[in-house]
């Protein structure tokens, strides 16, 4: 029914469901339907020519307004914590706290360094993060068809923020739920906003903006993108859900991984740094009826 769901890189444990949910779609109408989408290696790649892309942490961890001594302390964070978020032994309840405890102490050491707000876009432009190939085609035909795009990320507003915008495609119907920076009136770094953001805490995120749900009420039908597990429940705010579709990136870790993507996730795409297949989806959702 779509040609590229027979790429190499897709797996499907049922072909038929996601068959079923994608005509029930159609048939309900692209204006009913909402994308839910992650960010860091979700919507930007997880690898480019064989090295690792940076998250929205990353960029800023590897920048020249973090200091050595910083980037150490960060990085022995991520060499202690990235190994419990991926362990597919241990429970979410389990990583819950640790994950807290890992977000909270990086926020603390970056809030230390005293970031400039104006210096930011800088560091975006300079790094090597990029969008996933097709990038283009895929915000654009959410605009185009009026698509509300709601991107949950664990990762730091400002900077996702600013790589969207960077490559052009920061349209209205994009709405982001992130870790945002507090600046002081001189635009130093001085906190961080609001309730945090973590990997396993989207459906919080989710629920806490439940007044931006209630405007999509008319939209029950879900496209829903990540590449964790903790990525299932950024939908859980939606409600009188009729259909979600779920896609998940499989980057890292694929064999040991892949049983429990596919038990979650319609649609595995392993080692994909493209957005052909949700491109390929959304094509068939806005040009048949």
């Amino acid at each position: 029914m779509i040609r590229e769901l027979s790429n190499p890189s897709v797996c499907m444990r049922d072909p038929q469901k996601v068959q079923e949910i994608l005509e029930s779609m159609v048939k309900a109408g692209s204006n009913t339907v909402q994308v839910i989408s992650d960010f860091d290696m979700t919507l930007t790649r997880f690898a480019y020519n064989g090295k690792r892309c940076p998250t929205c942490h990353n960029i800023l961890d590897n920048s020249d307004l973090i200091s050595s001594e910083c980037k150490e302390k960060l990085k022995e964070l991520l060499n202690t914590y990235y190994p419990i978020e991926i362990d597919s032994s241990r429970s979410i309840e389990e990583k819950l706290p640790l994950m807290v405890e890992w977000w909270t102490k990086a926020h603390e050491l970056l809030v230390q360094q005293e970031i400039r707000k104006d210096l930011l876009a800088g560091v975006v432009r300079t790094s090597d993060a990029m969008l996933r190939e097709g990038y283009e085609v895929f915000f654009n035909r959410l605009r185009d068809h009026s698509i509300p795009l709601l991107i949950f990320s664990a990762g730091i507003g400002d900077i996702l923020e600013e790589v969207i915008r960077q490559a052009e495609v920061f349209h209205s119907n994009v709405k982001v739920f992130s870790n945002y920076m507090d600046f002081d009136e001189s635009g130093v770094l001085k906190a961080f906003k609001g309730e945090l953001i973590h990997i396993y805490n989207k459906r919080e995120g989710a629920l806490l903006n439940t007044g931006h749900f209630q405007e999509l009420r008319t939209r029950p039908n879900v496209l829903l993108l990540g590449d964790s597990l903790g990525d299932l429940t950024m939908a859980d705010g939606v409600q009188d859900m009729e259909n979600i579709l779920k896609i998940g990136f499989l980057n890292d870790k694929v064999e040991e991984r892949k049983p429990s993507y596919l038990d979650s996730y319609d649609i595995v795409l392993v080692k994909d740094e493209t957005l052909e297949v949700p491109n390929a989806v959304l094509r068939y959702l806005t040009e048949n009826k």
